[in-house]
C-alpha cells in the first residue's frame, strides 16, 4: 500500500513539473511573438529617415515568370530589386512604377523660330492689295499685273515647334500707348507697309508725317495711340547720295563712317521699339570719311584713294550702331534685323530676272558670296555687342531672316514693279526687281515670328 502510495505521489509531481515547463515554454513563445511585433513598425520606420542609404524591395514575380521559374532547376522564386534613396531628398521624388499614360515626355527648349520650311497654307494672306490701300505701287503685284497667284499660299513653320499666325486684335491690346519704327533702307519701308497692311484688318492706320522726300513716315491708330514709323537711313551713319529713283548713281556715296546718322539716333530714347537694319547699299561705290578726312574708298577706280572695300566699312558702321544700342541703358525692344537676300539670276539690279513661282527648297538656292560677307559681318557684330547689351540691362534681340527669306525666290515683283509692264508689248524689256517684297507676299511670315518673340521671348 505504501508503495503504491508513494508512485502515485512520484507522479503528480511528474505532472506539475511537465505542466510548468509547458507553461514557462508558451510564456516565452509570446514574449518573443510580441516582441517582434512592436519592433517592426520601428524598422519600417527607420528606413525612410535621412540616415538610411537603401531599400530592398521584394517583388512578386509575374505569372508567367513564376510558371517559368517553377519549371527551372536553379531559378529564384522572387526578384529583389534595389533602389538607392539617397538621390531623392524628397520622398515625393522617388520614382513609381508608371504607366505609359503616366510617364511625361521631356519638355523641349523653345525651338530656333528661323529654322524651318515654307509649308502650304490654302488660307492664304488676310489681306488684299483691294483692302489695304498703303501698299506702294512697286510692290502691288497683283494691281500690276502679275498673272498667278501661287506665291500668296504658304506660311513658315518652324521645324521643332507650332508658330502662331500673327494676331493683329491682340496685337494692337499690347502696343496701346507705344511707339515703333522701323529704321533703315527701302526693305524698311517694304516691310512697314506689310505691318500696316496686317494691321488694317482691325483698323487702318493714318498717316500724319512725312519728310520732304516721302521717304520717313508715321502713322497713328487712334483708337490705341500706337504709333508706327518708318526712318530713312540707308547707312544708319550721316551719308551723302546721289542718284535717281530707279537706283542709278551718279556719283560715289560719301560715307561718314563715324557719325551715327541723328535722324534715328534723336528718336532712339523715346521709342519703345525698333527693327533697325541695312545691308546692300554698303555694295555701291562709296567715299569713306572718318574724322571729316577721306581714309580711304569702296571702288573708285577713277579716284587715287585706298580701296578698303565695303566690308570694312559695313564692318565699323555696325559696331558703332550696335555699341551705342548696347551702351544706352535704353529700357524699350530693340530688334537688329540680319540684310535680306536677293534673288536675281543671269544679272543684277539691271539685267537680272526672278521668274520662279514657287518656295525654293534648301538645297536649291545658296547666299550669294557678297551676301554672304554681309551676313557674316552682322553676326560677328552682334555676338559681340549682345553681351554688353544684357550687362546693361538693354533688350537686344536678332532677327535673322535670311535663311528664311533665301528660300522665297518666287516673293519678288520681278517685272511687274511697274504697272502692266506687257500691256502693250509682251517683248517689252523692262526692269526687274527681285530684292523687294510683294505685298501680300513673304514679307508678312516676318510679322508672325516678331509678333512671337515679344509675346513668348
Amino acid at each position: 500500500m505504501k508503495l503504491n502510495w508513494s508512485l502515485k505521489k512520484n507522479n503528480h509531481l511528474l505532472v506539475k513539473l511537465a505542466v510548468s515547463i509547458l507553461l514557462v515554454g508558451l510564456a516565452f513563445r509570446l514574449f518573443v511573438f510580441k516582441s517582434q511585433e512592436f519592433t517592426a513598425p520601428s524598422e519600417l520606420e527607420t528606413s525612410g529617415s535621412a540616415g538610411v542609404d537603401r531599400i530592398e524591395v521584394v517583388a512578386e514575380p509575374e505569372p508567367e515568370t513564376k510558371a517559368k521559374a517553377e519549371g527551372e532547376a536553379k531559378a529564384p522564386e522572387a526578384e529583389v530589386s534595389t533602389v538607392d534613396v539617397s538621390e531623392y531628398e524628397d520622398q515625393n521624388q522617388m520614382p513609381q512604377n508608371e504607366t505609359e499614360d503616366q510617364i511625361e515626355m521631356p519638355v523641349k527648349e523653345k525651338c530656333d523660330l528661323f529654322t524651318g520650311d515654307w509649308v502650304p497654307n490654302p488660307s492664304g494672306p488676310v489681306y488684299t492689295n483691294a483692302s489695304c490701300p498703303l501698299i506702294e505701287s512697286h510692290q502691288n503685284c497683283i494691281r500690276n499685273g502679275r498673272p498667278d497667284s501661287g506665291y500668296l499660299y504658304w506660311r513658315w513653320k518652324p521645324r521643332d515647334c507650332e508658330l502662331p499666325p500673327f494676331d493683329a486684335n491682340k496685337f494692337l491690346d499690347m502696343m496701346r500707348n507705344k511707339t515703333w519704327a522701323l529704321v533703315g533702307d527701302s526693305i524698311s519701308r517694304n516691310h512697314v507697309q506689310s505691318v500696316l497692311c496686317m494691321l488694317s484688318t482691325v483698323e487702318q492706320a493714318v498717316e500724319v508725317y512725312h519728310d520732304e522726300d516721302y521717304k520717313s513716315k508715321r502713322w497713328h491708330f487712334h483708337s490705341y495711340n500706337f504709333s508706327v514709323s518708318v526712318i530713312w537711313s540707308p547707312f544708319l551713319t550721316e551719308a551723302a547720295t546721289f542718284e535717281d529713283f530707279n537706283g542709278v548713281s551718279t556719283s560715289e556715296v560719301e560715307l561718314q563712317l563715324d557719325k551715327l546718322d541723328e535722324k534715328w539716333t534723336d528718336l532712339y530714347s523715346n521709342l519703345d521699339y525698333m527693327i533697325i537694319s541695312t545691308g546692300k547699299w554698303f555694295l555701291k561705290s562709296s567715299i569713306y570719311y572718318e574724322n571729316d578726312t577721306v581714309v580711304g574708298c569702296h571702288y573708285c577706280p577713277k579716284r587715287n584713294l585706298t580701296e578698303l572695300g565695303f566690308d570694312y566699312a559695313y564692318g565699323k558702321t555696325l559696331h558703332s550702331v550696335l555699341d551705342f544700342i548696347a551702351t544706352s541703358k535704353h529700357k524699350g525692344s530693340i530688334f537688329f534685323r540680319t540684310s535680306t537676300p536677293d534673288h536675281f539670276e543671269n544679272g543684277d539690279w539691271h539685267n537680272g530676272t526672278c521668274e520662279r513661282t514657287n518656295p525654293a527648297k534648301g538645297d536649291e538656292v545658296e547666299l550669294k558670296y557678297l551676301s554672304k560677307i554681309l551676313r557674316d559681318i552682322e553676326l560677328a557684330e552682334f555676338e559681340k555687342a549682345a553681351p554688353k547689351a544684357a550687362e546693361n540691362g538693354v533688350n537686344l534681340k536678332l532677327l535673322d531672316f535670311t535663311s528664311l527669306s533665301l528660300l522665297r525666290p518666287d516673293g519678288h515683283p520681278g517685272p511687274y514693279r511697274e504697272f502692266q509692264p506687257f500691256a502693250t508689248d509682251k517683248n517689252a524689256r523692262v526692269q526687274k526687281d527681285c530684292l523687294h517684297w510683294c505685298l501680300p507676299g513673304p514679307i508678312d511670315a516676318w510679322n508672325d515670328l516678331i509678333m512671337e518673340m515679344i509675346i513668348n521671348r
